[in-house]
């Protein structure tokens, strides 16, 4: 039999090297978690949209289960830790109440290019700047990977489907910076457009010709 990891289908996109917390109160999903709790087995985050083929899902630890509650309802911490090919789906994992994905293991590398590193938190810092955002943290240079900020630079699902399939580093650098590139003059004119919406109805100082 073919390799099959446990399957948690969400609507959301998990990135190897992300952590991520969880609400679990389906049946079959307490028993993968617990399963996972008792053999230290990994299960996979599947992205799961309407009519959208999803070739790609990140390989889980789960790392705590923070709280149990009365009626067996878990909270649960977890971390990205691999990226996975989808070979298959199955509804059912074998003798299981919860789904599985035939899988093929893909290489995931976390090695950054400081260059391009520099010149992404540049753009973050206007986009950020522009939509006055302000509670996002950043890390610095050495310390900063393009996943940890994945979902907070404007992908659509589409985006973070395609960011999802690249296994390298550098190539997921160059895709948040040619996204922001394209973003940004974007943003900032829609911050232009609004402020002079904000304008409407108020007094203007307006300096007449000579």
């Amino acid at each position: 039999m073919a390799d099959i990891l446990p399957a948690f289908p969400l609507s959301l996109v998990a990135f190897p090297g992300e952590e991520l917390n969880l609400h679990i109160f389906e049946p079959r999903y307490k028993q993968l978690i617990h399963e996972c709790d008792q053999t230290g087995k990994t299960f996979t985050i599947l992205p799961q949209y309407d009519n959208k083929e999803v070739k790609y899902a990140t390989e889980m630890q789960l790392i705590e289960v923070a709280r149990i509650y009365d009626d067996g309802k878990m909270d649960i911490r977890t971390k990205g830790i691999g990226l996975v090919k989808v070979v298959d789906f199955y509804d059912r994992h074998p003798n299981k109440l919860y789904p599985g994905v035939e899988f093929e293991k893909l290489v995931w590398d976390d090695i950054s290019d400081a260059i391009l590193n520099t010149k992404i938190l540049q753009q973050i810092s206007v986009l950020y700047y522009t939509m006055n955002i302000s509670n996002v943290k950043i890390l610095p240079p050495e310390k900063f990977r393009t996943y940890q900020i994945a979902h907070k630079v404007g992908f659509n699902i589409d985006q973070e489907l395609h960011f999802l399939s690249l296994s390298k580093e550098v190539d997921r650098q160059i895709f948040m910076f040619e996204h922001l590139r394209l973003l940004i003059p974007v943003v900032e004119e829609m911050e232009v457009l609004r402020k002079r919406a904000e304008m409407n109805g108020h007094f203007k100082n307006v300096i007449p010709r000579d």
